[in-house]
């Protein structure tokens, strides 16, 4: 019994750690100096290679992508 928890565990933590992404954060705007919201994990996955998740000033949290822009048209 001991062994298929520790096997459900497991299967849990490598199922997690493959869609745990790393927002970019805590860079001040230059408008009041105020830091963007809390970061949030992304609600779908990258739309393509070269997005990052970053914070829009106006909509929150998307992806970005440095030649094409924010992802759904922000």
């Amino acid at each position: 019994m001991k062994a298929f928890v520790a096997t459900i565990a497991v299967a849990i933590m490598l199922a997690d750690a493959g869609c745990a992404v790393t927002p970019i954060g805590g860079r001040p705007y230059a408008m009041g100096g105020a830091y963007p919201m809390a970061v949030v994990r992304p609600a779908y996955p990258m739309p393509a290679p070269g997005y990052m998740w970053r914070v829009h000033p106006n909509n929150g949290w998307g992806w970005h992508h440095p030649e094409f822009g924010w992802h759904r048209g922000w």
